[in-house]
C-alpha cells in the first residue's frame, strides 16, 4: 500500500511541528508539502529539522504542493480557507483547529460536499474513549445526578471553554434530550448561585503549561464519579491526527469524526 502523501498546514506551530516530527518517522505516511504564512522566516528551510527532527527533504512554503490528505492546526480563518482549497483540489482534510464560529463550520460543510472532511477539537484517542464513556454514564445515572465540566489549560489558550468541554457537554447533553446552550452554566459567583434543575456546570481553569485536562464529575446522593482524561504531551493530538489522516484518505466526500476513525 502506498503512503499517503501528507499536506501538513500551519508546520512551524507547536501542533504542525509535532504532526511533522511524527510523521517523519512512519512509512504510511508521507509529507510532500509543509506550509506556513507567507513571510515567515522558516520558509526555505527543511520541514523536519525546522521541527526539531531529522531531514526529510522537504522544504517550508507557502503554497501547497498535490497531496491526498491536508492536516490543518492552523487558525479558524485559516483552517475555513484550507477546506475551499480542499474542495476545489479533490484533497481530504483533517483539522484539529479549535474556535471555530458557525461561519467556519459552514465552510467545512460546503468543502464536505466535494472532498472527505474530518474536524475535532482533540485529536486524542483517549479523550475521545473519554467522551464515550461520559456519554454511557449520563444514560445510566438518573436526572437526580448532578454533572459538571471542567477543562484545565496553560496561560496562552485563545478560547474558552475548550472546544473539547464544549464536546463533552453536547454529548451530556444528547444523553439527556437537553439543550447545551440551555443547560450550560459557565462559572458561578454571587450570593444565589446554587445549582438549578437540569444544570449543568462548565468551567474553564487556565495554569502555567499544562497541555490539557478534562474532568467530567457526577454527584448523587452520599456519591461522586469523576471520568478524566490527561494529556500529558502534544503528540497524542498530532498521533490522532495521522491516524485519522491514514483513515480518511480515499473516503468519498462528507463530514467524519473521530467516533468514524475509532468505529
Amino acid at each position: 500500500m502506498n503512503p499517503v502523501r501528507l499536506i501538513v498546514a500551519g508546520c512551524c506551530g507547536r501542533m504542525g511541528r509535532a504532526v511533522v516530527r511524527l510523521a517523519a518517522g512512519l512509512s504510511h505516511v508521507r509529507i510532500v508539502s509543509a506550509l506556513t504564512e507567507e513571510g515567515d522566516p522558516a520558509i526555505g528551510q527543511d520541514a523536519g529539522a525546522a521541527a526539531g527532527t531529522r531531514v526529510i527533504g522537504v522544504a517550508v512554503a507557502s503554497t501547497p504542493a498535490a497531496g491526498d490528505v491536508l492536516v490543518d492546526f492552523t487558525s479558524p480563518a485559516g483552517c475555513a480557507a484550507w477546506a475551499d482549497w480542499c474542495a476545489a483540489s479533490g484533497v481530504a482534510l483533517v483539522s484539529g483547529t479549535t474556535g471555530l464560529s458557525p461561519e467556519h463550520q459552514a465552510a467545512l460543510d460546503r468543502a464536505a460536499e466535494r472532498s472527505p472532511v474530518l474536524w475535532s477539537p482533540n485529536m486524542s484517542i483517549g479523550v475521545h474513549l473519554l467522551a464515550r464513556l461520559v456519554e454511557e454514564a449520563t444514560r445510566r445515572l438518573d436526572s437526580s445526578w448532578d454533572i459538571e465540566v471542567v477543562e484545565i489549560h496553560h496561560r496562552h489558550k485563545a478560547d474558552a471553554p475548550s472546544g473539547t468541554a464544549r464536546m463533552l457537554l453536547e454529548r451530556i447533553c444528547s444523553a439527556r434530550g437537553s439543550d447545551p446552550a440551555a443547560a450550560a452554566t459557565h462559572g458561578r459567583h454571587g450570593e444565589r448561585a446554587t445549582r438549578g434543575p437540569g444544570e449543568i456546570g462548565v468551567h474553564a481553569l487556565r495554569l502555567g503549561s499544562v497541555v490539557g485536562d478534562h474532568e467530567v464529575h457526577f454527584g448523587g446522593a452520599d456519591e461522586t464519579l469523576t471520568i478524566a482524561h490527561h494529556a500529558a504531551s502534544r503528540d497524542i493530538f498530532a498521533a490522532g491526527a495521522l491516524r485519522a489522516a491514514r483513515w480518511i484518505a480515499g473516503r468519498p466526500p462528507g463530514r467524519y469524526t473521530m467516533q468514524d476513525v475509532l468505529s
